[in-house]
């Protein structure tokens, strides 16, 4: 293994230093060109390869945003169905054990249930007021 990236290393090195000496020598010759005309070898397919993989890229960060999207979804909606499910079945399981025993529900004082009732009703005004304003 050590001598593997030995060989990496010192391949590299070479792959510098053959690009340094090369510009040294375009420097030194005073053929100092703009980097296009300075090419001394076409990759055209090289930038075929690169738009190619750049669009597949984004196809695919889009499907994969999609895909975190719908399971974010599914999932919370699934929770909230799970939740609900126990909800109901502790509710009815709490109203069993209350008759079980002989204790009868009691309803709410009516003046507290008034004042909810007309909390709720404000509450509504707001929000339609709220549509209106977003609507304009």
């Amino acid at each position: 293994m050590m001598y593997f990236l030995l060989i990496l290393f010192f391949g590299s090195l070479l792959g510098i230093a053959f690009m340094v000496g090369r510009k040294w020598a375009i420097l030194q010759n005073g053929e100092f060109l703009p980097l296009k005309d300075n090419v001394f070898y076409k990759a055209e397919h090289l930038e075929e390869w690169k738009n190619t993989a750049v669009k597949s890229l984004k196809n695919y960060g889009y499907k994969g945003l999609v895909g975190t999207i719908r399971f974010y979804f599914r999932s919370t909606n699934f929770l909230k169905r799970k939740y609900q499910e126990i909800k109901t079945e502790m509710e009815e399981r709490r109203e069993r054990k209350l008759s079980e025993n002989g204790i009868k529900k009691v309803e709410a004082n009516k003046f507290l249930k008034m004042i909810s009732e007309y909390k709720h009703k404000i509450r509504k005004i707001k929000h339609q007021i709220k549509e209106e304003e977003e609507n304009l």
